[in-house]
């Protein structure tokens, strides 16, 4: 089918019926393509977010547990220093 319009350049042939319905179904499969491959990037993302999340706790949790055990093999304690001597009373006798 050619145009009519005089104006139109010459040889110009417009689409025909089924040209425009297979562009509308390719548009609409593509379309449709690109929502289905978003939501299977999100459903990827977090099925492997969440081994790395437990696997992340779980290295806490270890690095934890050692770091408590090197902790209970020393002894430690409070104390408080109580100063009974003044500066007056060495502990020491002088010097002869």
């Amino acid at each position: 089918m050619i145009r009519d319009d005089p104006d139109a350049p010459p040889g110009r042939a417009l689409p025909s019926a089924a040209a425009i319905v297979e562009r509308i179904v390719v548009v609409a499969v593509a379309l449709a393509l690109a929502v289905l491959g978003f939501f299977f990037l999100a459903a990827a993302l977090v099925a492997g977010s969440l081994p790395a999340a437990v696997f992340l706790v779980r290295v806490w949790w270890a690095r934890s547990r050692i770091r408590r055990q090197e902790e209970d093999q020393y002894l430690t304690t409070e104390y408080e220093v109580i100063d009974r001597e003044g500066p007056q009373d060495p502990r020491l006798p002088p010097r002869a």
